[in-house]
C-alpha cells in the first residue's frame, strides 16, 4: 500500500525511486528532498516508513514487489529513474529492479555501501548460508545469529544440535519470524542498529556465546562493530559474503547518487 494515495499517471510529475529500508537510503531521502526533487521510497515494513522525513515531494510505498506489481508501480508513478539503496543482501530486489529497468529503458545507479576490509583473526568469511550449515560451524555450539529474521527458518533444523540465539528487529513481522523458526523468547533479543560495542560485548557474555554469525552488511549494519567485539572476546566471528551481483553501474558517493537523480529529472521535465 501506499503511504500517501496514488494518482494517475497523468497527474503524477516524473519521479526518482529510491529503494529504501537502509540508513543509505534515509540519508539519501533527505539530500533528495533538500534540493526539492520527487521521489518514491519504497520499504518493505511499516516500521521502516517513520524515519524517513516528510515532504510533498516525497511518498513512501510499502510494498514487496514481484514483476507484475512492480511494472504497475514504475508506471503508476511516472517513474524516471531508479536509485537503489536496499540491503547489501537484499538481492531478489536489486536482481528485479535492474530487469525492470532494462525492460523500461530507465537509467538505474545502485548505491553500494563500503565493504569492511579490516583483517582480523576472529573473522571467518563464508560463501552463503548453506555453507554454514555444517557440524564444522554449529554443532554442539553456543551460537548467535545476527541475519535477519526471514533468514532463520533456513537454521530451524540445527535447533536441536546446538544452541541457538538470535537477535533481530523489534518488529512483529521479525518476532513471528523468528518464532516459527523454533527461537523461545529468551533466545531472542530485538534491537534496532546501531548497537554500541559495550553492549555488543555484554550480551554475548551474557548469553556465554561461543561464535556469532553475521551478514557482509558493512558499517552501518554494524559489522565492523561485531569485529572489535569478536576480537575483544576471542571469539569467532563468521561473516556471510555479499552476493555476487553485477550492477550496471554503482556508487559509494552521496554526491553522485543526488546528481544523477537530478540528471534524470532534467531530462523529463
Amino acid at each position: 500500500m501506499l503511504h500517501q494515495p496514488p494518482t494517475s499517471p497523468s497527474d503524477t510529475p516524473p519521479q526518482i525511486w529510491l529503494i529504501g529500508g537502509t540508513t543509505e537510503s534515509l540519508e539519501l531521502s533527505k539530500l533528495i528532498v533538500q534540493q526539492s526533487l520527487a521521489c518514491i521510497v519504497s520499504v518493505t515494513t511499516d516500521v521502516a516508513q517513520a524515519p524517513y522525513p516528510c515532504s510533498p515531494l516525497l511518498q513512501i510505498c510499502i510494498r514487496q514487489f514481484n514483476s507484475a506489481t512492480l511494472h504497475h508501480f514504475l508506471v503508476n508513478q511516472n517513474i524516471t529513474a531508479i536509485l537503489d539503496a536496499s540491503h547489501p543482501h537484499a538481492a531478489e530486489i536489486s536482481q528485479l529492479a535492474m530487469k525492470a529497468a532494462r525492460t523500461f529503458q530507465l537509467p538505474y545507479l545502485r548505491f553500494e555501501r563500503p565493504w569492511v576490509t579490516e583483517p582480523s583473526p576472529q573473522v571467518q568469511e563464508i560463501e552463503n548460508l548453506q555453507a554454514l550449515l555444517t557440524p564444522e560451524y554449529l554443532l554442539k555450539q553456543r551460537v548467535l545469529l545476527t541475519i535477519g529474521a526471514k533468514t532463520l527458518l533456513h537454521i530451524q533444523p540445527w535447533q536441536d544440535r546446538s544452541t541457538l540465539f538470535a537477535r533481530i528487529l523489534p518488529s512483529e513481522m521479525a518476532f513471528q519470524a523468528a518464532t516459527a523458526a523454533g527461537f523461545t523468547s529468551e533466545r531472542l533479543i530485538a534491537l534496532r542498529p546501531p548497537i554500541s560495542l559495550e553492549l555488543e560485548i555484554a550480551l554475548w557474555q551474557q548469553w556465554r556465546i561461543e561464535r556469532v554469525v553475521t551478514k557482509a552488511s558493512g558499517q552501518p549494519g554494524g559489522e565492523g562493530i561485531k569485529r572489535q567485539a569478536a576480537e575483544a572476546l576471542g571469539i569467532p566471528l563468521l561473516v556471510i559474503k555479499r552476493p555476487q551481483i553485477v550492477y550496471p553501474q554503482q556508487t559509494s558517493d552521496l554526491g553522485d547518487a543526488i546528481a544523477f537523480c537530478q540528471q534524470a529529472l532534467q531530462q523529463h521535465s
